[in-house]
Formats: structure tokens, C-alpha cells, sequence
């Protein structure tokens, strides 16, 4: 029997741990056991999910900060809804849904690109700041942007409705600061945590592939990967259209998740994007599995405690700060290794090789 390598276990404890979370849920749903405030949270969770796996390519595999994921949910966000709602009735709810995912992600895989190619050649915070610029630029140009059909065709306008100029009877599908009104309601749990898995398995695939080597050499020493022939520019673009694209792919099913979606500061600003970045930190940079599981817990743990009002944000700050000390704190990192499964279990099995031998 051929044994399993060491990543492909983890793989598997990782998809594992999502499939159990997903029947526990679902029991627990259908025996009644979960309130209406914790049903509505299933899909942002596992957008949340997403967006913090995502994102760990390009800040924990990559090594680069990146702080405007928010820009490329809020790109796949809108095209997929406005795709949505240009093929409300032309089209069945799955099919639609489907081709909403896939515009969503080539137009955020698209604005990736555009992003990276001057920046990803500069070094140091440039990134940051300009990754930053593009998530408030893209808010803000989703404020003043005013698209409507008629029989004419589309138009477009960044004044007003008026100076669209729709013929009686024209729809106007982005309305400025009020957005888009009447998505189609096509996210669910189901379909979140399916979007969960695939995510999953291309970050997963891609990090212990010959190109995910590369982009870890890139990380550890882009000097020492230049010597050796790996093509920086290639695979820094890589991770970031790939993060890019997944981010799409979020804010499509956040966009289908909502009856109006509107570009504001907490949804597509830039505390979205830290907040994120919060979930890649605390569940460890590099570490996939982490960044799930930190998503979910920094996600309930809010909900979960506002029954204690004034004392809830600051419960939740010592929560935030004993979770940084303990995945980054050198002495917590020592004691979790003293005392780790694996470690104990690797103890007991050479005690027990040892008293046999005395035995014997």
C-alpha cells in the first residue's frame, strides 16, 4: 500500500475539517439549533474564508503586502451582479450564477494584472500603497458610476441618471451611491462552502507544485531564485492574478448574497482590507489552514458576544491580542512544540522501543 505524503495529509485534514464544519452546520440547522443572526452569517463566513485564503498567497507565499483586496472583491462584486441583472430573465438561476463567478474572477484577475505589471517589478511597501489606492479608487468610482439599458443600448454616465438619457421604459442597472438594487439571491452555505473547497485546492495544488517552490524561493531570497534561472516577474504575477481572481470570485458570491449592493467605506474600504489582512496574520502567514480557521472564529466571535454590549469590542481586543501572542510569541511557539501531539506521541513510541529492548 503506498503511503500518503506529508501534504497531501494535510490537505486532506484541512478539506476535512471544512466538510465536518459543513454537516455539523447543517445538522444542526435542520434540528432547529441555529438562530436566524447565525444563518445569516453562514455566507459571509465563508467569504471571509476566501478572501483570507486569498489574500495568504500573496502576503504569506509571495511575501508581498498587499492591503486593497477589498478593490478586487469590489470588481468581482459589481461585474457579476451587473452581469446578473442584464441576464435576470434570459438566462436559468444556476447558469447565470456560474457565469457571474467566471466574470467576476477574469475581471479581478484582469485589474491584478493591470495593478502588478508596473508594481511587482518595484521592491519594499510600493505594493502596499499602491494596492491600497486601487481599493479607494474603485469604491469611489463605484459611487459616481451610473449605467442604464434601453433599447438603444447601454449607457453610461459618472454625473447623474438624468444624464443617461434612457427612453421610457429603460432600466437603470448601476445607480451611483445606491449601487445595484435586486440582485438575484443565488449565493447559499452549499454553494459557499463548495467555492470554500475549490479555493482550497487551487491555493493548496499551486503552494505544493513545482511553481509554488518557485514563488517560496522568490520569498526567501529573490537574489538567490534570479541566480538560479526562476523568472520573478512570472511568478510574482502569477500569485497576485490567482489572489485576485479568488477575490472576484468572493465578492460575486457576497454581491448574490444581498438584495442591494452599494460601494461603501465597511464593505469595500479600507478597514475590509485590513480586516482581512487581520485573519491572515493571526492564523499565520504561510499558513492556509490557519487563515480558515481565524476567519471563522474573528467572524463569530463579534456575534457571539452581543449579549455582553459595552464589554464586547473589548473582549474581542483581548482576544485579538492573546491570539498574536500565541502564534507569534517565541516562548508560546516553544511550548507549543514541547507539547505537541506529534512530539508526545514520538516520545511514547521510543519509550516503548526502549522498555521492550530492556525485556528482551
Amino acid at each position: 500500500m503506498k503511503k500518503i505524503n506529508k501534504s497531501t495529509k494535510n490537505n486532506l485534514i484541512t478539506y476535512g475539517i471544512v466538510v465536518i464544519a459543513y454537516v455539523i452546520v447543517m445538522l444542526l440547522n435542520v434540528t432547529g439549533h441555529i438562530s436566524s443572526l447565525m444563518e445569516g452569517l453562514l455566507v459571509p463566513l465563508c467569504i471571509y474564508v476566501i478572501l483570507a485564503v486569498s489574500l495568504n498567497l500573496v502576503v504569506g507565499i509571495l511575501g508581498e503586502l498587499s492591503i486593497g483586496h477589498a478593490g478586487f472583491m469590489c470588481v468581482g462584486a459589481f461585474s457579476g451582479a451587473f452581469f446578473s441583472m442584464c441576464m435576470k430573465e434570459a438566462m436559468p438561476a444556476m447558469a447565470r450564477f456560474l457565469l457571474a463567478l467566471v466574470i467576476g474572477a477574469v475581471c479581478a484577475a484582469a485589474c491584478g494584472m493591470l495593478i502588478g505589471v508596473p508594481v511587482l517589478r518595484l521592491k519594499g511597501d510600493y505594493l502596499a500603497i499602491v494596492t491600497l489606492a486601487f481599493g479607494e479608487i474603485i469604491k469611489n468610482l463605484m459611487n459616481v458610476l451610473y449605467i442604464g439599458k434601453d433599447s438603444r443600448g447601454f449607457h453610461v454616465s459618472t454625473k447623474d441618471m438624468i444624464a443617461l438619457g434612457l427612453e421610457p421604459g429603460g432600466k437603470t442597472i448601476i445607480n451611483g451611491p445606491q449601487g445595484i438594487t435586486g440582485t438575484p439571491h443565488d449565493a447559499s452555505f452549499t454553494i459557499g462552502i463548495i467555492l470554500v473547497l475549490l479555493t482550497l485546492f487551487i491555493i493548496l495544488n499551486l503552494v505544493h507544485s513545482r511553481d509554488g517552490r518557485a514563488i517560496m524561493a522568490i520569498r526567501d531570497n529573490r537574489i538567490a531564485a534570479e541566480s538560479i534561472g526562476i523568472n520573478v516577474m512570472k511568478y510574482k504575477m502569477m500569485a497576485f492574478t490567482i489572489s485576485a481572481s479568488i477575490a472576484g470570485v468572493a465578492g460575486v458570491l457576497y454581491a448574490h448574497n444581498l438584495s442591494t449592493l452599494t460601494a461603501l467605506p465597511k464593505n469595500f474600504g479600507y478597514n475590509m482590507s485590513i480586516m482581512i489582512l487581520v485573519y491572515v496574520v493571526l492564523g499565520g502567514i504561510g499558513n492556509i489552514r490557519g487563515s480558515v480557521i481565524a476567519a471563522v472564529v474573528l467572524t463569530l466571535l463579534p456575534e457571539m458576544l452581543r449579549g455582553l454590549s459595552d464589554y464586547r469590542m473589548l473582549i474581542y481586543a483581548i482576544v485579538l491580542i492573546g491570539l498574536m501572542l500565541f502564534n507569534w510569541s517565541p516562548k508560546a511557539i516553544a511550548l507549543r512544540e514541547k507539547y505537541s501531539l506529534r512530539r508526545i506521541l514520538g516520545k511514547t513510541g521510543t519509550k516503548n522501543v526502549s522498555e521492550n529492548r530492556t525485556e528482551e
